[in-house]
């Protein structure tokens, strides 16, 4: 699979200077972390659940989780399980590329449990997403993925842990709920492919629910504790785990406060004005900026419930020509021992050893998303991602 791989070679040729590079669920885990984009969930109770993840991947989504959590009642577990029993078996015999599927349990006993249910059809599953993740609970989740990757003989089932919990939220409880869920991930690194946010429970823990006019950096408890996670868990000296964006909530018009936060000239150079008015409309600006936000805060990918989300958050994740010539000249193997340039673009300075691990981050952003050509921005990659 690769990002953009749904639109035409040709389309593809008109907007890379270098095309997303592909990869498959064997690629190497920082790979697989950088490479998760939108991740698209879906209630593991769909019936026709098989049918919608051909679909999405058909419309660019490259990564998925099923949930047996918060999205469904604690009556429909049961089916829930059933469903994916089902769905998987439909999916098991299709040559199709599919998007890397989790699904996200309630409880450890439920992996190795639905891993056995699955035989064969195991195959399909990329890992697990952990729910209310911390030390004490973490350790039985994390055992519970190795068990069941160990009885089953599958290459490798990945874990992807949820930060949500009330003591990561509650400032007296922080900083030894960071040090535990630091402690488990560590034992555990070659199995943990990134960490995720649970926004909404943080928002819940005080009766806040932020409006389409705001992003989570908004709501400042929230920002806290995210600055805090990147901390602890995101450092980029060899220590760090992906982060993902959290969840943007809202996917139709609402009654607006403030004026919209997208500014009109870009889809004026390119005449399609009517495309910022649908994004305005559809509440989407709002995630636009929250997606800039999280990539300046250092989140990477973006946790999705709708599927109007996902090539937004792909299109701002494309490394720009100008990213990527800065990016190159102080990775340059002769500017080692540092030092300092003006860039290429001739609008900034370039510092050898400070921006380096930006560099390197951003080299590897550029090859799962790709790097747009000189003349190519945003509204061209969105347009180009919204025809298909």
């Amino acid at each position: 699979m690769r990002h953009f791989g749904h639109i035409s070679p040709t389309v593809r040729k008109d907007l890379f200077h270098q095309e997303p590079a592909e990869f498959t669920a064997a690629s190497p885990s920082a790979t697989l972390a950088a490479a998760l984009g939108a991740t698209l969930y879906s209630p593991a109770t769909r019936p026709q659940l098989a049918r919608d993840i051909r679909k999405q991947a058909g419309l660019g989504v490259v990564s998925m989780v099923l949930c047996l959590e918060d999205s469904i009642s604690d009556a429909d577990v049961v089916g829930g399980e059933e469903n994916l029993v089902r769905q998987f078996a439909a999916l098991h015999e299709d040559p199709a590329e599919l998007p890397l599927l989790f699904i996200r349990v309630r409880e450890p006993e439920q992996i190795p449990d639905l891993v056995h249910r699955l035989g064969g059809s195991a195959a399909r599953l990329a890992g697990f997403v952990l729910p209310k993740f911390s030390e004490s609970r973490g350790i039985a989740f994390l055992d519970a993925v190795a068990q069941a990757e160990a009885a089953s003989g599958l290459p490798r089932l990945y874990a992807m842990p949820v930060l949500e919990t009330p003591e990561l939220l509650h400032l007296e409880t922080r900083v030894e709920a960071l040090a535990g869920i630091s402690r488990t991930v560590n034992k555990y690194r070659e199995r943990v492919l990134a960490l995720r946010l649970g926004v909404t429970d943080f928002c819940s823990a005080y009766g806040l629910r932020r409006t389409p006019d705001m992003t989570a950096y908004d709501v400042q408890i929230v920002a806290g504790v995210i600055a805090d996670v990147v901390n602890v868990l995101s450092r980029a000296d060899g220590t760090g785990f992906t982060v993902t964006g959290p969840v943007w909530e809202y996917f139709r018009s609402q009654q607006r406060l403030f004026k919209p936060q997208l500014r009109r000239s870009p889809f004026l150079e390119e005449g399609v004005e009517e495309l910022r008015t649908a994004l305005i409309e559809h509440d989407l600006d709002g995630l636009l900026r929250e997606i800039e936000l999280d990539r300046a805060n250092g989140l990477l990918g973006k946790t999705c419930i709708h599927p109007a989300h996902v090539t937004p958050v792909h299109a701002l994740s494309v490394v720009s020509h100008e990213e990527f010539s800065d990016a190159q000249d102080i990775l340059r193997p002769e500017r080692g021992g540092g030092g300092v340039m003006r860039s290429a673009y001739t609008n900034k300075m370039n510092e050898v050893k400070p921006h380096r691990a930006w560099a390197e981050r951003t080299m590897l952003r550029a090859e799962v998303f790709g790097v747009a050509k000189e003349e190519v921005g945003f509204v061209d990659l969105l347009t180009a991602g919204l025809q298909v």
